[in-house]
């Protein structure tokens, strides 16, 4: 199986599960992972609202008040994205800022983009 140069969760993944190559079992369960973090609307609001924030990054106290959830959800949420390899996370004194990995969005959607064969037609 083809592999992307870009690792999620600290894992390979492989180019594309609809490449037309069977998936193996445990690269779909590491994609499954970092899809299933992506697939609740608070955890998409807050990749939002951090790829948009002034300097790309942000507080938990930025987070909390759009959101309309609690410290401790916004925390749990943000710690699923960045054990999902989707954030990274640095101290600036006591406060930690959350800020997108570069490549995971673009690998997320490189993986769910079969590639074209020569001479394909587009269907609608």
């Amino acid at each position: 199986m083809k592999y992307v140069g870009t690792a999620l969760a600290g894992k390979t993944m492989p180019l594309s599960p609809l490449a037309g190559e069977p998936i193996e079992r445990a690269d779909a369960e590491r994609l499954a992972g970092v899809l299933k973090a992506l697939a609740d609307p608070a955890r998409l609001r807050l990749l939002s609202l951090i790829q948009s924030a002034p300097e790309g990054e942000a507080c938990v106290c930025d987070l909390t008040p759009p959101l309309g959830l609690s410290q401790p959800t916004v925390s749990h949420h943000l710690r699923i994205l960045t054990e999902a390899g989707l954030l990274e996370r640095e101290k600036h004194g006591v406060f930690a800022y959350y800020r997108l990995v570069p490549t995971a969005i673009a690998t997320i959607a490189d993986l769910l983009n079969p590639p074209r064969k020569r001479g394909a037609r587009r269907t609608r």
